[in-house]
């Protein structure tokens, strides 16, 4: 049985911007995940909300949900700083922060295959929150903001790196952000062996 999957990971410009594209590859390529797709874009806030659509209402209520289970964690009071209490219109409100957040500046994405790769790219990103994301995981590593920061701000949380939470959502990213022609087969030194 073939365990090999392909996930999506955007390095959002603040990674651009503070220099660490390269210290995030390579943790990747260390781990045995292949880069079978790579480029550095300033993408149009048209691609943004593709990518980020405030179509998928599941989405846009989830994220709403879980940027109030935020606050309670944090013990802060979400009418302080949000216009609404209202899970989707706070995601719609977020869908936009995000947009706004992926045009900011270049970003660079990558295509990456191995092994059960979309738990193991999501387990080195760490929790979408760098103060809650654990030592050894990037965002726990390089993160350099609280949870709610991005809120207070009115802006999204700068959080270093996207990657893409199941295997539809992968397919759907793949489809968005690469040609057939970007992406390449070969073989890495461990599949000859």
């Amino acid at each position: 049985m073939d365990f090999r999957q392909q996930t999506v990971v955007l390095l959002k410009p603040d990674t651009v911007k503070r220099g660490l594209v390269g210290e995030i590859i390579s943790r990747f390529e260390k781990v045995g995940l292949k880069i079978i797709a790579m480029k550095m874009v300033w993408i149009s806030p048209d691609l943004a909300k593709k990518h980020y659509p405030i179509s998928r209402e599941d989405w846009i209520e989830s994220i709403g949900k879980r940027a109030l289970e935020t606050y309670k964690e944090y013990g802060r009071d979400p009418g302080e700083d949000l216009d609404s209490l209202d899970p989707k219109e706070i995601g719609k409100k977020m869908a936009s922060w995000l947009v706004d957040f992926l045009t900011e500046g270049p970003l660079v994405a990558m295509l990456l295959e191995g092994g059960n790769a979309i738990n193991t790219v999501r387990k080195m990103t760490g929790h979408t929150f760098g103060d809650r994301a654990l030592p050894g995981t990037i965002r726990g590593d390089f993160s350099d903001e609280r949870g709610y920061v991005g809120f207070v701000e009115k802006r999204s949380a700068r959080n270093l790196v996207h990657a893409s939470g199941n295997v539809e959502e992968a397919e759907f990213e793949k489809k968005l952000w690469f040609k057939e022609n970007e992406i390449h087969q070969y073989k890495r030194v461990e599949d000859s062996l």
